[in-house]
């Protein structure tokens, strides 16, 4: 995509579709939605919540400051910029190690660009950055990824004014760097989301299957597309590079499509591997309507829908109004569902204010399904489109 592309569709993919989830579980008042759509899964009883680790931090913005820098970027805003939206930053984040014995997951929370940076630097606010790296084959990759993903994308040589060419770069290029790290092991593997906002413009990159879901007036909208090697497109374009997919693993071996590291089953720098560390992309520009983002790695996402996890947060926010406990009731739901893995969820809220409820229009004809219900019957019925 060329520099200073403009935004104002309001979600599109810069490489091919995406599917969503069709499965949710609400809960018990719902349950006449699950019998007809006979896609609910049990509830489970509870786990011990071992050794959890959470944060959060938030950060108010200036109208001036969206004016001015919006324009610095190579991003356009969308035509209805009259809306007034003005973003405020706040997450929460929680991590659990799980069944698993090893805790591999990293993720990183920056809800002010600019101060995390420094006032010297002439950078592009107010700005956030967010991310979740799921480890795999130890945890030398995800810390590293980490550590230096935010750095490679803000040096790269087409930053600011072409967003989406510095990040896929930056992308490959600390895969590469990955690679010639003396201290490390190059053949441990990891996913990587991220999420770098500037005001209203939105831009998520993913490589492999963790998952970043917004939460829009209690609909979930799924904005990256999981790399298993079973997907239809993934499948195609590793048979097309020599490589083949075997009971849902890359070459026997990795249960996903792209990956940092995993350098034992790469070629040479630079040349076409069926394991790609190459992001997919998807950008948007919030609204009113969006009022949260739910990143999760796949601990979360094998037990729950994307629509479940939305229904869940919203409840909670509208209960306390805080993204940590809100991840934290996340994590504590997918261990109550007997997840597998670690656990990583982060909760980012664009207000400062809780989500309001949503009305329904009275009716005649009587009903026994709650508002969340309604949403997500709505929800299901539109992706079917």
């Amino acid at each position: 995509m060329a520099a200073g592309t403009d935004l104002s569709p309001p979600f599109t993919f810069l490489e091919g579709g995406y599917g969503k989830d069709n499965a949710s579980s609400l809960g018990d008042e719902n349950s006449e939605i699950s019998d007809t759509l006979k896609q609910m899964k049990a509830g489970k009883p509870p786990r011990h919540l071992s050794a959890m680790r959470h944060c959060v931090s938030s950060a108010r913005l200036a109208t001036s400051e969206l004016e001015l820098d919006i324009g610095n970027l190579g991003i356009k805003s969308p035509s209805d910029g009259k809306s007034g939206l003005l973003p405020v930053f706040r997450s929460g984040s929680c991590s659990e190690i799980g069944p698993k014995q090893y805790m591999e997951d990293e993720h990183t929370c920056i809800d002010n660009l600019a101060k995390h940076l420094g006032v010297d630097l002439k950078f592009p606010s107010p700005g956030a950055f967010y991310g979740v790296f799921d480890g795999h084959g130890g945890s030398d990759a995800a810390s590293f990824i980490r550590k230096n993903i935010l750095k490679f994308i803000i040096e790269d040589s087409h930053f600011p004014l072409s967003m989406e060419k510095a990040i896929k770069s930056a992308f490959v290029r600390l895969d590469h760097a990955f690679a010639d790290a003396p201290t490390l092991d190059s053949s441990s593997g990891t996913t990587a989301l991220t999420a770098i906002i500037f005001g209203r413009s939105m831009l998520i990159a993913n490589v492999g299957d963790c998952r970043a879901v917004l939460g829009k007036r209690g609909r979930a909208i799924e904005l990256s597309r999981d790399h298993k090697p079973n997907c239809a497109s993934e499948k195609l374009r590793i048979e097309k590079l020599g490589g083949v997919v075997y009971d849902g693993y890359l070459n026997g071996q990795l249960s996903v499509a792209r990956a940092l590291g995993d350098w034992h089953m790469k070629g040479p720098k630079g040349s076409a591997c069926p394991l790609s560390a190459e992001p997919e992309l998807q950008e948007t520009i919030l609204t009113e309507e969006d009022e949260f983002l739910i990143m999760g790695c796949d601990g979360l996402w094998d037990v729950m829908s994307s629509q479940c996890a939305v229904t869940i947060a919203r409840k909670e926010l509208m209960l306390h109004n805080d993204p940590v406990r809100c991840s934290r009731e996340l994590v504590r739901e997918a261990l109550k569902r007997h997840t597998c893995d670690n656990l990583t969820v982060l909760v980012v809220c664009f207000s400062p204010e809780a989500p309001p409820r949503i009305e329904v229009p009275k009716s005649r004809v009587r009903r026994s399904i709650s508002a969340d219900g309604l949403n997500f019957l709505k929800g299901v019925l539109d992706s079917n489109e």
